[in-house]
Formats: C-alpha cells, structure tokens, sequence
C-alpha cells in the first residue's frame, strides 16, 4: 500500500497472552493452578478455541450470559468483559459467527429422540442448559431491551455524526460534495466513476497502452442499484521492479472478510514497507501464493454486477495487475477543495466515529481498512450527500476543530462499557451488519434494526437455501428454523416416559441367588459401583433375586460389566436391565450415549473418598489433560457423593486415567461417562410421583400413537432425523474458525415450561495441549 494513504491494521497473527479463568473455577488447588498459569505464558495457538468447563454450577446458561459470549466474540477482551461461564480463547481468529435457533424445540426433544440428533450430539462437545423461554427470546440473547430497541437505534444511526449546535456554520451550495451530487440522496449507480473520471485519476482501462498485460475481472453484468459491494485493500511492498503486491483483503457487503491472502512478489523485495503494510520477512518467508493465483480467486469470487468499494482504489487495481469497471473510491465520493483527497483514517473518524490505524500497531489492517471504505459508501448512500456536506469536513480537517469536536464523535469504550450494550451496536461499531434468516410471519425487533439484514422466507426449506447463499457474506448470522411443538398433554405425557425410560435404564435385576445369601455382603458389592436409590429382594421367582435401582446410569452400567456371568456367594449370577418398551433400544441408547462428544473424554469413578482430590492433585503429573474434577454433594447434607465425574482434554487421555485409577494403587472402580452434565443435573431433581415400578408396561397414549402415525415434514420427531442431517451439511460447509450455536429455546404449555438446550463448537477447533482444571 502507498505510505501517503496511511492505511494502518494489526500485527499479523501475533500471540495474546491468556488471562486466568474466572473466579468462579471455585476450589480449584493451588498446584493445579500453578500448571495453569504455567500454560498461559506458552505461544497462542493459532486458531480460536473454548474451554471445555463450563461454569454454571447446575449448567443452566442464562440469556444474558449467552448475550455475553457473544459481545466478546465480536469485539474481543479489549472492548468487552469475557464471559463469565465459559472460556473463549483467541476471540481474534474467529472467522464468523452464525446461532441456529430450532424454534418450538427444547431439551427434552433432545433426549427425547437422541438417537435421531445424530450429527448434533456427536459434533458439539459443549452442551448446557437454557431457562424456559421468554416472550421474546431473540431480543434476549441478543441484548436487545424491549420498548427501548426502536430508540435505541435511532440513536446509533444519528451517533455517528457530531451534533449540528457544534459545527461550524457553512454555506452548503458551495460544498464540493453538494456541487457535484446535489443535496437528495443518490442511488448507487450515481456514486460509480465514470470512464472518463476513471481515465482521469489514472485507473487501469482496457486499451491503455501500461494496462497490456492487466486482467479483467470478467464482471460485465448489468449494474443496478441492488448491486452488491464488496471493500478492497491491498498492502504492497518495494521491489527491484516497484512496487508488488503482498497482501490483498476483500469485504462483502455484509461484513465478512471472503478473501484475506499473503502474496508472494515475483521479484527481488528491496523495501517491505513494514510500518505501513505489517509485513515482514518472516511474515513472507513460507507464503507460496503469486500474483496469478490471486487474480484467478478474486475472478472466481467476484458476481458479473459486482462493485468494488476503496480508497484510492487506483492504486490497489494496479498493484493487482487487473481492470474492473464499476468502482466506488471513498477518497473520490467524499469530494474535497482544490482536488485534495481526505485520508481514509480522518473519514473513519469523522464520519463513523471509529478509530483505525492506530498508532500502537505494527502496519495497517488490509480488513479493517476494506471494511471501512465499504461503511462509508452505504453511509453516503443511507445519508446522503446534505447530511456530509453538514458536518463541514474541511473545517474538522484542521488539528484544532477535530481536537474541539472529538468528544463528541463515537467512542467504541465508552459504548461498549454500558451494561445494555446489545449486540447489534458491538456489530455495528465494527462496520458490520447480522444477517437473519427467518420463516416467521412476526419477526421481533431485531429485523427492524438499522444494520440487520432481515431475510423472510416461506419455509425451512427456503431458510436452509438462503442460507447456504448468505452465511459467507456476513460475519454475524442467526438462523431460525420454526417446528411445530407437540400437544401441551402430549408434552407433558413425554415429559414423564422420558423420566420413567431413564430410571428403568438405572435399574438392574441381578440373581439368582441362594435363600441363605448375605443381603449385606450384596448390598456392599452393588453399592461399590455407585450410590444406589433403592434396593428390594424379589421373592415371585424360584431364586430370590435383587432389584437395585442407581441414582446414575454409568452405576448401572458398570455393575451389568462387571457382574453378569460371574460367580457370587456361590451361584453364577445375571445382571440386566428390566424389559419393557421403554429399554428395548437400551444397548444402542448406551453405545450412543459413550460415543457422545461430551462423554467422550469424562470418566466415571466409584469409591472416592473425602481425601481423593488432594490425592488427584498430588500426582497430578500422571493425569495429563485433566480439565476438571466434577465432585457431586449430597443435596440435604451437602457431603460430598462416593463417586465423581473427571473430565480430560480428549479420549485418549481420559482413557489412559481410567487404567491407571482402577490399577491396584488406586483400587477404583469406573468407565466412561454416560451422562453429559448438564443432563445429569436435570435428572437429580426426578420427582418421585413419575418413577413406576419397573417393569410395568407403559402402553403410549392414542395421541401419541396417531402423532407418530400421521408424520409432517415440521413435525419435532422427523425433524429431529430430517432435519439434523440437513444442518449437519450446512455446518460442514462453513468456513473454518466459525463460533457455531446450536440452540433448542424451549417451550411453554398449560402444564408448564419446559426448559431449552445448547450445543456449542468452532469449526475445526484446535485443542490446546495447556489443561485448564476446574475443581
């Protein structure tokens, strides 16, 4: 890039240090915590992650705390607080952002038709509970406040200008802006240069005799007003043949970066320009793209009606070596006395109310400096040429009436620092715009917002399509897909099999046995496995046999591995699950349930004692990868349960403690986990009144038999299938280092509310080798 234009941006790729988890890893031991800090100062990785903890104690996540996580993922720790249930590393090599919302789903359906929520429950490994929805759910995650949102964001499309009362009074007719566009607004095609002002300020031209060898972009279409813009910088360098190109960004309209490339020059580099580009040498050094590969990308992006959005946009085409027709340079627009220029750093300022090319940065932001051209031109068009040639940009040019006016242009800190700071506004202090995609006929507030694109379409299936087109062009997308919720009777009847189904999956019959056996021997053998319920002796059989109904179901489990077939008190014994309708998908519902991503790296353990985390701790060198230590308490007596859950960073760690804990030093007795947290918690809290002795047959209900008879295409349990598959597709085509959400809100009945789930994940997360424990 040209010195002159004063571009400026962020180091490339440099490491953040990370900063201690929050205070609410409660109890977590000084040793551990020492190995955290240790991790912190190792390099960054280089792609955005989150922590597998989450710190909600009963794993229920507000709607704020989701607002939250989504603030920081779009402005970052320098402008907003992290959020404080979870983690969220290297927030600046997140890519994009995109929240599906399963409208009418809760968590129940989840767990209700799991083994149909194939590709969900096995890709996201962060799941946690939501409240029972609001009225409005996506204003709430969103940070929109009702009855305030219409004033608030009549306040963010004026807060970008200085108040009138404090500019200098000016004789509009003969602004320069005013002289050439008149004072009504303009529509698009007014603001491109014509050939002869593209002759003029020297832009590269088909027949020009130093074009010979430049490319055209192959965009011929025809322009209209609804023509999409898309911002371009590139950073150059100084070679023994000029100037070459060695990185160029490209912008869609909506905001999202769709091209950001290093490019090697094909000749010798005398000067890296690195105050103002941010490359080095070593930047450059493994970076294998040309010039030609660039031009054939930035063909194959750019629609036939494109236009390209710059500042001094000459240059950038030229440093390209390629010829496009329809431009819109924001130093040309905003028209200045005597054919000056105004720098992009100053409009951003004056005009936005946003600082960029700081000084504290090492070179310019290619990105940054592509997106704002891109806000100014749909400022220029949104405003118009009046509410500019207002401002008086030439007197704001001077150092003293820029000084006078700074306070009251935008300060990002300042907004960002309010409490009801929503979403909307940290997007719209980057440039940037949120794209909703939706089926339903009443949208909330959020589509009425000045910088959200508002999508409506007439079905799922048209959301989906929509969206496979839209999601790359913005940074920022929320997805909502609208079901058909069940009967609030047929809720409520699934509510209870759900509960029965979980408890006969926690029961096991164990026998024969010998009517002279030790009940207290048996009852301390069934009892190492995991806490039990209940206990009764079966007498209706030859044998006596027992019942032993668990408190969890990875109790269950480990007593049918460990006891079915063996020899005890002298007779070879059974150990099974009832037989009902309800568990004859029982071994699949398991296998499922261990391959389940969040399970995946949790362990089951039985036989703790008070002492055993201090233990734990002590060697903690045996156990790499331990990321938390999950200790249940009694909820009367708040004493601490005989069995725990350890969580580790992947399945091979987790399965190398297993070994080691149920080796003769350790003498546990545990398997992988079964039960995600955030479910486990929600089975605590079994109401007696909807256990049933096992084995009773539950025959369904005539609703739910002529539901399931009379299938829709938007009904919850072929959605569930249908419908998981199909996001399952659209998640895999997302780009790489996107914040992906999956959220199920929760449905309200007659009968009650019954509360939402949410998954979460980054696309192709990297895991971190630093564990990060929470006790």
């Amino acid at each position: 890039m040209e010195p002159e234009r004063e571009r400026t941006g962020k180091h490339f790729k440099k490491g953040r240090k990370r900063r201690r988890a929050p205070n609410t890893l409660v109890g977590a031991a000084e040793a551990m915590r020492a190995r955290w800090e240790l991790g912190e100062r190792q390099p960054e990785a280089k792609k955005a992650r989150l922590s597998a903890i989450l710190f909600a104690e009963n794993c229920e996540v507000t709607h704020d705390q989701l607002c939250e996580l989504l603030k920081y993922a779009v402005l970052g720790k320098s402008s907003v607080p992290k959020p404080s249930w979870c983690q969220l590393f290297h927030q600046n090599h997140l890519n994009n952002v995109v929240v599906f919302v399963l409208q009418g789903m809760s968590q129940l359906h989840f767990y209700r038709f799991y083994l149909e929520f194939g590709f969900l429950r096995k890709a996201f490994r962060h799941k946690f509970r939501l409240p029972p929805p609001s009225s409005n759910f996506l204003a709430d995650i969103i940070g929109l406040k009702k009855k305030q949102a219409t004033r608030d964001q009549s306040k963010m499309g004026e807060g970008s200008l200085p108040s009138t009362s404090s500019k200098v009074r000016v004789n509009l007719q003969n602004d320069p802006i005013i002289q050439k566009y008149g004072s009504k607004k303009v529509c698009l095609t007014r603001c491109l240069l014509t050939k002869e002002e593209m002759k003029t300020f020297h832009f590269p031209l088909q027949g020009c005799p130093d074009c010979a060898n430049f490319v055209p972009t192959k965009c011929n279409g025809s322009i209209t007003d609804n023509s999409p813009l898309f911002g371009l910088d590139c950073e150059m360098c100084v070679t023994s043949k000029g100037r070459e190109l060695t990185r160029i960004s490209l912008v869609a309209e909506g905001g999202s970066c769709v091209m950001d490339e290093l490019v090697k020059p094909d000749n010798k580099i005398l000067d890296y320009l690195t105050s103002f580009s941010g490359i080095t040498k070593k930047i450059l050094n493994p970076v294998t793209t040309r010039l030609k590969d660039v031009q054939r990308q930035l063909k194959s992006l750019l629609p036939p009606d494109a236009v390209l959005v710059g500042h001094s946009l000459d240059l950038d085409l030229r440093a390209l070596k390629m010829i496009h027709p329809y431009v819109i340079d924001t130093s040309l627009l905003y028209v200045r006395e005597q054919g000056r220029r105004f720098k992009l750093k100053f409009l951003a300022k004056a005009i936005l109310g946003k600082d960029i090319q700081c000084p504290n940065r090492l070179g310019h932001d290619a990105t940054e400096d592509a997106r704002t051209t891109l806000e100014l031109a749909r400022y220029f068009l949104k405003y118009g040429p009046r509410k500019i040639a207002e401002l008086n940009l030439e007197a704001l040019a001077s150092h003293q009436v820029l000084l006078a006016t700074g306070q009251e242009l935008r300060n990002t800190a300042e907004v960002v620092q309010q409490p009801n700071t929503s979403v909307l506004e940290c997007l719209d202090l980057m440039g940037q715009k949120l794209l909703f995609l939706t089926r339903e006929p009443e949208t909330s507030e959020l589509s009425s917002a000045r910088n959200c694109e508002t999508v409506k379409c007439l079905s799922n299936k048209e959301v989906l399509e929509q969206a496979r087109v839209e999601i790359p062009l913005f940074p920022f997308s929320i997805v909502q897909f609208s079901f058909e919720p069940f009967s609030p009777s047929l809720t409520e009847e699934m509510n209870k099999r759900m509960r029965m189904k979980w408890t006969e999956m926690s029961t096991v019959y164990a026998g024969p046995f010998s009517k002279n056996c030790n009940l207290r021997a048996l009852k301390r053998l069934f009892k190492s496995f995991g806490p039990i319920r209940s206990m009764t002796l079966v007498l209706e059989t030859h044998q006596p046999h027992l019942c032993i109904q668990y408190e969890v179901l990875e109790a269950a489990q480990l007593a049918i591995e460990s006891l079915d077939g063996v020899l005890v008190e002298g007779a070879c014994i059974k150990v099974q699950r009832p037989v009902t309708e309800l568990t004859l998908d029982c071994n699949t519902l398991v296998n499922e349930l261990e391959q389940d991503s969040e399970n995946r790296g949790t362990i089951y353990l039985s036989g703790v004692s008070e002492t055993f985390k201090e233990h734990l701790l002590q060697q903690s060198n045996l156990f790499l990868g331990l990321e938390a230590v999950i200790l249940p308490k009694d909820l009367k007596s708040g004493k601490q349960k005989r069995y725990c859950f350890l969580k580790f960073k992947n399945f091979g760690t987790a399965k190398r403690a297993l070994n080691i804990l149920k080796g003769k030093d350790w003498k546990l007795k545990g398997r992988h986990a079964l039960t995600p947290r955030h479910l486990h918690a929600w089975l605590r809290g079994l109401p007696p009144e909807s256990r049933r002795p096992p084995g009773i047959r539950v025959i369904p209900p005539p609703s739910e038999q002529q539901a399931l008879q009379a299938l829709k295409v938007d009904h919850p349990k072929i959605a569930a299938w249908r419908w998981g598959r199909k996001i399952g597709k659209l998640y895999h085509s997302l780009g790489p280092g996107t914040l992906c959400l999956i959220l199920l809100p929760g449905t309200k009945s007659t009968h009650g509310s019954f509360s939402g789930l949410g998954l979460m994940g980054i696309k192709d997360e990297e895991e971190s080798t630093t564990p990060n424990v929470c006790l």
